[in-house]
């Protein structure tokens, strides 16, 4: 489990932290928004961990008893809360896990924490239950809620907590950490790092995933042939990557990467600045036969892909519309 210093990038985040307990400043309610896997649950941690400490500073000591109990996830005074239905947190949640307990003093610390983890499956009758606990909390209470999307609070609820909103990475700072903490080549890690698009989380996955190396080859050899190729054999290839459940929605995330690729060297013949380098021939090739306004069409076609399976069109229907396109450009 991380300390402050050992999580990667939201130096404004950790920052906000760190000054709170440096001034005793500690507020009774935050939010942590961002998507899976971009470290909410390890900032949570590390901010638990820091206030529990024995040692009383801005980072964990590691060392002592409360952070070693933190770590191995025993610590009497830090609760996380589960619920049995895994699409909802229902009000007897909020009842027996929080508002029951939380006049109970801390046991061994200063502060007692609470972690919602998916806290925006919260029902509204659990959120107004919770309402009434961090309207009126004891001075020691700290309720920590983790959450991909907070526009599913109530007004009420936002109000009251500190909303701390977690950005994506720079690119490089991923590629960084793959090649020296993963020890991933270069060239593979800026496309983990593409894909990723600034999540650190599902840049490791990535690395590690077999389905992304089979997406990736697959990806690959239909962006090499879709020029050649008819209609019929394209829209079968779709069908294959339906049958073996493979995300439409990172397909097109490839299509456009692929494409911003062979439209950058086109503009800047700059090899360094390709995700694909070691596709540098067919993208060399690619940039001298299509023209600018092409490349534009080709990437319209992508997103409106995206716009038309947002809408539940036909997902056949809104492929078959772009891979038209591409052929044409």
């Amino acid at each position: 489990m991380p300390g402050f210093q050992d999580i990667i990038g939201h130096e404004q985040i950790k920052e906000h932290l760190q000054k709170a307990i440096e001034g005793g400043k500690v507020s009774h309610a935050y939010i942590l928004t961002g998507e899976a896997g971009m470290g909410r649950k390890s900032l949570a941690n590390a901010f638990a961990m820091t206030l529990l400490c024995e040692k009383g500073k801005s980072e964990p000591c590691m060392e002592c008893h409360a952070c070693k109990q933190v770590m191995s996830h025993n610590h009497p005074d830090l609760i996380c809360v589960t619920h049995e239905k895994p699409a909802s947190i229902g009000v007897d949640d909020i009842r027996e896990q929080i508002n029951d307990t939380i006049m109970i003093r801390p046991y061994s610390s200063y502060y007692k924490i609470y972690i919602v983890d998916e806290a925006e499956k919260m029902t509204v009758q659990a959120q107004n239950a919770l309402l009434k606990t961090i309207e009126e909390p004891p001075a020691y209470a700290v309720i920590i809620l983790l959450t991909t999307n907070q526009d599913a609070f109530l007004p009420t609820i936002l109000s009251r907590c500190v909303q701390l909103k977690l950005k994506p990475l720079r690119d490089s700072v991923v590629k960084q950490y793959l090649t020296q903490s993963l020890g991933i080549p270069e060239d593979k890690a800026d496309i983990y790092a593409a894909f990723a698009r600034g999540n650190l989380g599902k840049a490791i996955h990535l690395a590690s995933s077999e389905d992304f190396q089979l997406l990736y080859k697959k990806m690959l050899h239909l962006l090499k042939h879709v020029k050649e190729a008819e209609m019929p054999e394209l829209l079968e290839f779709i069908r294959g990557l339906k049958e073996d459940n493979f995300d439409i929605y990172e397909c097109l995330d490839f299509m456009q990467i692929w494409y911003r690729d062979v439209l950058m060297f086109k503009v800047t013949k700059d090899i360094n600045l390709l995700i694909f380098k070691e596709e540098y021939n067919t993208i060399n090739d690619l940039s001298n036969k299509t023209g600018y306004d092409g490349f534009e069409a080709i990437l319209e076609a992508i997103d409106k892909a995206r716009v038309r399976l947002d809408a539940n069109v036909n997902t056949e229907l809104a492929l078959e519309l772009m891979l038209l396109a591409m052929k044409e450009n």
